[in-house]
């Protein structure tokens, strides 16, 4: 009987400390911040918010969010690496990766204002299927590549546009390197190595636009010497990202 107890005991026990260690499982990093200039905070899943710095984490829930002036370079576990300008928001939606089991791979990131630059990682590479990105007006699926987001709602004022004019609002896309693929309501469009394309709004089908009429994502000063998986920031050897 006395052992019973003991055990019983010794049960609960288990269980509390289990359960202690569950918020910490639950808040796992997805990445980390490795370069920032700037002011740039985390709104945290359980809407604490936190004002980031060099090595800070990247949680699951996190949006992250920059100030003006400001820009922030992440890096998550698979490699990923993305640069957003200033004035953005980005949210972690999920971010679930081990090396060891590629089918539980899923990456969903949203950017919810302003704009980035990423180089994908081993999961899109090796999952591609299970790595996305969401704007307000369309979701992009990733094939492995270097490519630019621009999301604009009367707020790219300062941004440089065609013919020095500021982009249109719509979701503005643009491809370094790989393959991604636009898709909302309207339908759907695939962009290539060196092409641009427009999205108006989630009813709109995502159309390709001439280079000469494109806008690129561009990055502020500050990260024109900042090395993203051996390459600069943007830039690819067919297509040179500007750096404003």
């Amino acid at each position: 009987m006395r052992k019973n107890r003991l055990r019983a005991v010794n049960s609960v026990a288990l269980l509390v400390a289990l359960a202690g260690l569950l918020p910490e499982a639950a808040l796992a990093a997805a990445g980390a911040v490795t370069h920032l200039s700037g002011a740039v905070v985390a709104r945290r899943g359980d809407g604490q918010s936190q004002i980031l710095s060099v090595k800070s984490e990247v949680r699951e829930g996190d949006v992250i969010a920059t100030a003006e002036n400001s820009y922030a370079r992440l890096k998550f576990g698979d490699g990923t690496e993305v640069v957003l300008r200033p004035n953005t928001q980005m949210k972690v939606d999920a971010f679930k990766f081990e090396e060891q089991r590629p089918r539980e791979d899923n990456v969903v990131l949203s950017l919810l204002k302003g704009g980035l630059r990423s180089v994908t990682g081993l999961l899109a590479k090796r999952n591609a299927a299970n790595f996305r990105v969401q704007a307000p007006n369309a979701t992009i699926g990733i094939r492995g590549t270097n490519f630019g987001l621009l999301y604009c709602q009367n707020d790219c004022g300062k941004v440089p546009g065609p013919g020095g004019n500021p982009p249109a609002n719509g979701l503005h896309v643009d491809v370094s390197d790989g393959v991604i693929v636009v898709s909302n309501t309207g339908g759907s469009q695939e962009f290539r190595m060196g092409q641009f394309g427009y999205v108006q709004n989630i009813q709109t089908p995502p159309v390709q636009v001439p280079p000469g009429q494109g806008t690129q994502v561009t990055l502020p000063p500050q990260a024109l010497n900042q090395q993203i998986l051996g390459g600069t920031v943007g830039t690819s050897s067919s297509l040179e990202c500007a750096i404003k």
